[in-house]
């Protein structure tokens, strides 16, 4: 019993010990005024930073919304500049099924394609325009080469489908033949 008597009294002293030196820290930090000044600041960042992070935490996923909302809605614009194009097929359509005059449907739809290409001009779409231009796999497409006396090696003759660039960037190469 004494062996544990002697290891209680050991704990004992261990921990008074202990209770000692944390009460030297605490008379020690209000003794020197730099110490609980730091201390002080140091509790200030900790704040600072919980809020920083909060305030990023929030703009991230106020971010991630909002790119989540553009993704969905970003033909919202082209596709209200398009419906004026789609009520005048209706229009077109219905006037011509009335009628039955059909010139006048192939003039409609001709000036309907012209508001079309206008509205599509706009937002920055253009045609290309590569006959007789020298081939450049960037811009075109090539499905055939053929013999051509007028032109030189290398240079597109014609062109099967037309090419579009989207403001400076290729939205659909053109597919042509090229003279070999």
């Amino acid at each position: 019993m004494s062996n544990e008597h002697n290891e209680a009294v050991e704990e004992t002293v261990t921990e008074q010990e202990q209770a000692g030196q944390e009460a030297e820290a605490q008379a020690e930090l209000q003794e020197d005024p730099r110490l609980s000044e730091l201390a002080q600041q140091a509790e200030e960042n900790q704040q600072r930073y919980l809020r920083v992070q909060a305030d990023f935490d929030n703009f991230r996923r106020r971010t991630m919304k909002e790119k989540e909302e553009l993704g969905q809605y970003a033909s919202m614009k082209l596709i209200g500049q398009l419906l004026p194009v789609v009520d005048n097929f209706e229009r077109a359509v219905a006037a011509a099924s009335v009628n039955g005059d059909y010139e006048s449907l192939a003039k409609g739809v001709d000036m309907i394609f012209r508001q079309l290409e206008q509205t599509l001009q706009q937002e920055g779409l253009q045609a290309m325009n590569v006959v007789g231009e020298p081939f450049n796999p960037e811009f075109h497409q090539a499905i055939m080469t053929v013999e051509s006396e007028e032109h030189e090696e290398g240079i597109i003759v014609e062109e099967v489908q037309k090419g579009y660039v989207l403001k400076d960037k290729v939205l659909r190469p053109a597919m042509v033949k090229v003279s070999g």
